[in-house]
């Protein structure tokens, strides 16, 4: 889990940091940081630090993780490794669930590059098919979709859990795709692009279609960071590099997993107790357990909370108290990132605030 929210947060720190960083430069604007660097000084240090940081990363992953994960049962396979009747659940697997889902997409002078979203991870290598006596050698590119778990669980024996990556699946079987040509050894690759949202609050008539259509723009920003595995040609490198108008310092090669954040779903459900951390138990906060009435709890004093250390429940029980509260004319809270429990988000008493609210007797002037 620590190595897929490492991950997580250094993407988050190439989309926001690194690109506001690029853009100083860029500028020519900003002078010196406190620190006594300028962007590009920083942005130079900031290479340093993360390619020493990944070096870490792929050794924990190769020496330690691996290893520990399979000899706890859990392990990563390649499509070529794998015997004959888990090869032929794979290939009904891809036809099934993957392949209509694909869009194969094609460079040459007729066909511009595609517009890689964001932090997707992308499949590329070299075409050669003969038309007419006319050999055409082109760049073809296949999207990992987003939409199907980023590694693919096979039915193994009991008491052990195989997976083989979804790109490896889509590289197993490109061939199909892309009938009656001869292609190149497929590499991944992933496009880390400018994240920040850029509102003018005064400008804009809605914030909410403001704020959406920011976020759609995130898939599309300028990219600031060029990722590629160890497998990629170097010509192939330099051209992404080109069209991404990116520079080898913004190039960084994995040997590892390319996207190691999803490796998330590993995690899920109730396998392997034995590797987990024991569940932590948020305490209620002093004062205010087995309290029935919050709000009299409240007119004693104000209650700092401290989560996830004290329980959120608290904060549920008054957001149930109020919504059935025949005084309170509505709730007003600030959220963020919530997480999946519906009381909070799902309509807490929602529909008896809806009723209260549309009864002219307790609507109240507000």
């Amino acid at each position: 889990k620590f190595f897929c929210i490492a991950h997580s947060n250094l993407d988050e720190f190439f989309e926001v940091r690194v690109a506001g960083l690029r853009q100083e430069k860029e500028s020519g604007r900003g002078g010196r940081s406190p620190d006594g660097r300028t962007a590009a000084e920083t942005l130079e240090a900031v290479a340093a630090s993360v390619r020493a940081l990944l070096r870490e990363a792929r050794d924990g992953w190769r020496d330690e993780l691996v290893p520990g994960l399979a000899r706890a049962g859990i392990r990563f396979l390649h499509p070529a490794a794998l015997g004959d009747a888990a090869r032929a659940w794979l290939a009904a697997y891809y036809r099934e669930r993957v392949h209509p889902v694909l869009t194969p997409l094609a460079v040459d002078p007729s066909h511009p590059f595609p517009q890689v979203l964001n932090k997707s991870e992308n499949l590329i290598t070299r075409a050669t098919s003969r038309v007419g006596g006319e050999v055409r050698r082109r760049l073809v590119i296949v999207q990992v979709p987003r939409v199907l778990p980023a590694v693919v669980e096979l039915p193994s024996a009991e008491g052990r859990m195989d997976y083989v990556f979804l790109a490896d699946v889509i590289g197993a079987h490109l061939g199909e795709l892309f009938p009656g040509a001869e292609l190149e050894a497929p590499s991944a690759f992933r496009v880390t692009r400018n994240g920040e949202l850029y509102i003018d609050e005064e400008e804009t008539g809605s914030l909410l279609d403001a704020v959406e259509a920011e976020l759609d723009n995130r898939r599309k920003g300028e990219a600031v960071r060029l990722e590629v595995s160890a497998s990629c040609p170097v010509e192939i490198q330099e051209e992404l590099l080109g069209r991404l108008g990116l520079d080898p310092k913004d190039l960084y090669v994995t040997e590892g997993p390319l996207n190691p954040a999803r490796l998330m779903s590993v995690c899920a459900g109730e396998h392997s107790p034995a590797l987990r951390e024991p569940a932590f138990m948020a305490r209620e906060a002093d004062g205010l357990g087995g309290r029935e009435d919050l709000f009299a709890a409240l007119r004693e004093r104000d209650r700092l909370l401290h989560h996830p250390y004290e329980s959120f429940e608290t904060v549920v029980r008054f957001l149930e108290q109020a919504a059935s509260d025949p005084r309170v004319l509505a709730i007003k809270q600030t959220l963020y990132r919530t997480g999946g429990d519906p009381r909070v988000v799902g309509g807490i008493g929602g529909e008896r605030f809806e009723q209260r609210a549309a009864d002219p007797e307790t609507r109240g002037d507000d």
